[in-house]
């Protein structure tokens, strides 16, 4: 029979994820030979043989892939026979190619589980078992194409042992490439005040794991930062960590054993958890899930003060198993670092920065590259929505309806910062950065511009920002002597959510947040917008108020409170603090700018119902607010006018009367000012689809992470057959600012 031969090349994620072996393997079922190689962006593969078997090899190469890859279409040409004697794996080539798929970190494999737990095998116990479906990538990865000499695991060469797996087209672990053993890999360094020195090993995660049992801190380096580790069962430790931190209030995530039949099975003494959950609790993400807490719920309630949720997240690192099962029950896991700044990566940092916060250290020698917070989901209007995308998730790419014209950088907001690429026909967006605060937060946003430009050998040619003039990345877009597009902040939210749709059509958008600038110089984020993607008009806002105290207000729920009450011609008698002196300073309009957000409003409800004059987080107020709230039919009805602008403004005055009324609860008040707002978007969007025939309403910002306002908000609109779009894809957030950015950005271009 002639034999035929076929030059594949395979674009997608398919590197990082065991695709060469998978080929391997694949080929030498069918005996084809031939070979397989990455690229700088692809894996490219010759293969020949009989047709018949050619054909079964092709169909297989994508229907039986492996569970971590995505590969996409094959580019497939026929070729002439070389005649090749076997199928092997050839050495990567390096290219100019900007269609490189950077692998995100994976959670451990229930394979290498069972090794890890088995005491015959050689890898028993061993805190960095991985293989070709788990493992560390994104934060060991220099530059592509994915190969062990381009990731931080180049510093341990191959004991005897593990090259004979490596080399093995039989074994699991045929090129795996962060592969190691007790022998030839990384090694944990256990650090206490009490050590003249470190202990290493089995001896150093005895002596994590007996420090926690003692009531102490630990930091822990896993495989995108270290975490903060202390016995989730003790309220006197975590007030000792919440001292130490200088985080009184805000939730601390608990990292559950994963103990039972089931994975969830003892997560389910303390939260209540539906399908969905489970389901994204368990999937190879593992990011932290906010799940509501049980009645009963038997933990100290300053792990979550004033919440009715608990972030919860499984194990997904050997370390992680090792020390939850040891220990067996839940422990406190926040990310190691100082306020709003990034997670620490390495030793020296997280000694220098949290010697007065950690206790003890746990570290190892595996350098991590790129730091990964975790991630954060929840369950809202029956799906898992993003509400920050790390470790396990990003970098995310994302494949888009257009080709970009050049290369372009978006380098998001100044809040929950992201940057994002786009090039071709794909935006690809970095893992959660955060505040852009503090230097070192800064020259996080700056290192992670340079190491995404070179992991996707793209070179942008444009850079977008946001059109705030003091934001920190505005003013480094404009030093950067490229050409610099603004997009205003609410433009990039709607265009986010109708890029992450893919919908090209005319739309209603509510963007709705705590603070955006705008496009008349206040502060907006109650903006209702019509359009399409690049192309967005305010057609509907709230009644602007003027913020006491500017940017203070947002860290002082009060400030809000008071400021809607004399916008109404109210005393606040309720007030915490002395107002004869501030209301001057109102009066006269001193740094009171002028707000149209709903973001405030929240604050103001919180206040205004005393659950909370003082915020020490971001969206502490908004949070405690909707804790205490219901669903409730019951609402204040508010009114809707044309301004001179021709745009629809809804009055909340009558809300403000209601919410200061103490003779109702706190909970009553709080359930009828969410069903309240509710109606009014919906009263706004009836009245726009009367005008301009438009039927697709949209759903974006930070106001929408609030689970009872946007199930109200989807019920009622979905009654009356509107089609409603909500994230699923990236956070509604800022997290999405920096996506956003550049599906406007083109958009507007043409």
């Amino acid at each position: 029979m002639t034999k035929q031969a076929y030059h594949i090349k395979v674009s997608g994620r398919v590197q990082g994820v065991g695709f060469r072996p998978f080929v391997s393997r694949l080929a030498h079922h069918y005996q084809l030979t031939g070979w397989v190689r990455n690229t700088s962006g692809l894996v490219e593969l010759w293969i020949e043989g009989n047709r018949h078997e050619l054909e079964a090899f092709v169909v297989d190469l994508l229907a039986l892939a492996p569970p971590l890859a995505s590969p996409h279409p094959l580019q497939i040409s026929s070729q002439s026979c070389q005649h090749y004697l076997d199928f092997r794996i050839e050495e990567s080539v390096q290219t100019q190619s900007t269609h490189g798929h950077i692998p995100p970190d994976y959670y451990v494999c229930q394979d290498c589980l069972l090794e890890m737990r088995s005491p015959e095998q050689r890898r028993y116990r061993y805190p960095f078992i991985n293989c070709t479906q788990c493992g560390p990538r994104y934060s060991i990865i220099a530059r592509m194409p994915y190969d062990r000499c381009n990731t931080t695991m180049q510093s341990f060469p191959l004991c005897p042992a593990c090259q004979d797996e490596y080399e093995n087209p039989l074994d699991r672990r045929y090129h795996a490439q962060p592969l190691a053993c007790v022998d030839c890999g990384p090694t944990l360094s256990f650090v206490g005040k009490e050590f003249r020195a470190a202990c290493t090993g089995e001896e150093g995660l005895a002596a994590c794991i007996a420090s926690l049992q003692q009531g102490l801190i630990v930091a822990v380096k896993g495989i995108g930062g270290y975490h903060l580790l202390c016995d989730a069962t003790e309220a006197a430790v975590i007030a000792r960590l919440r001292e130490r931190k200088h985080r009184p209030a805000k939730p601390f995530a608990v990292l559950m054993p994963s103990l039972g039949r089931l994975s969830t099975d003892f997560i389910e003494r303390y939260v209540q958890l539906s399908h969905v959950e489970q389901v994204c609790l368990t999937s190879p993400m593992r990011p932290i899930v906010l799940l509501n807490k049980r009645s009963d719920f038997m933990l100290p309630a300053n792990i979550a003060p004033n919440m009715n949720e608990l972030g919860v997240f499984l194990p997904y690192s050997p370390l992680h198993y090792l020390i939850t099962e040891a220990f067996a029950k839940p422990l406190i896991a926040t990310s190691a670092n100082l306020s709003d700044e990034p997670v620490c990566i390495s030793s020296d940092e997280v000694e220098a920065q949290l010697s007065t916060v950690a206790d003890v250290f746990l570290h190892h020698d595996r350098i991590i590259l790129h730091q990964a917070d975790d991630s954060i989901f929840r369950s809202i209007a029956g799906k898992m929505r993003p509400l920050r995308l790390a470790r396990g998730t990003a970098p995310i790419e994302h494949q888009v309806s257009f080709s970009f014209k050049c290369p372009m950088l978006a380098v998001g907001a100044d809040g929950k910062n992201t940057i994002a690429l786009g090039v071709d026909e794909r935006i690809i967006i970095s893992p959660h950065i955060g505040q852009l605060g503090s230097l070192r937060s800064q020259q996080v946003f700056e290192a992670c511009i340079n190491d995404l430009q070179q992991l996707y050998a793209v070179t942008p040619e444009m850079i977008v920002c946001d059109a705030h003039p003091d934001y920190f990345s505005t003013l480094w877009a404009y030093r950067q002597g490229l050409p610099v597009k603004q997009v205003w902040h609410h433009h990039a939210h709607a265009s986010a959510l109708m890029g992450e749709h893919h919908e090209h059509g005319v739309a209603i958008v509510f963007a709705w947040d705590g603070t955006g600038y705008g496009e008349d110089g206040c502060a907006w984020g109650g903006e209702t917008l019509l359009g399409e993607m690049g192309k967005w008009r305010r057609v509907g806002s709230i009644k602007p108020f003027y913020l006491l105290g500017g940017h203070q207000a947002s860290r002082e729920p009060w400030r809000t409170a008071v400021s809607v009450c004399w916008e109404q011609g109210i005393d606040w008698e309720a007030s915490p603090v002395a107002l004869s002196l501030v209301r001057s300073i109102w009066q006269q309009k001193i740094n009171c700018p002028k707000s149209s957000s709903v973001g405030r409003l929240f604050d103001a409800a919180a206040a205004l119902t005393g659950v909370c004059h003082y915020a020490h987080f971001e969206g502490q107020a908004a949070m405690q607010c909707e804790a205490i709230a219901q669903p409730t039919d019951e609402i204040i009805a508010l009114p809707l006018l044309k301004n001179t602008a021709g745009v629809w403004i809804s009055d909340w005055g009558n809300l403000i009367t209601y919410l200061n009324n103490q003779s109702l609860s706190p909970g009553t008040r709080s359930s009828v000012f969410h069903a309240s707002l509710a109606a009014m978007l919906v009263e706004q969007a009836q009245m726009l689809r009367k005008t301009y025939a438009v039927n697709k309403v949209g759903l974006t910002g930070g106001v929408f992470q609030n689970r009872l306002l946007t199930e109200q908000v989807v019920a009622k609109l979905t009654l009356m057959g509107f089609d409603v779009l909500l994230h699923q894809v990236v956070p509604s957030n800022d997290g999405g600012i920096s996506f956003g950015q550049l599906i406007d950005a083109n958009a507007s271009q043409k």
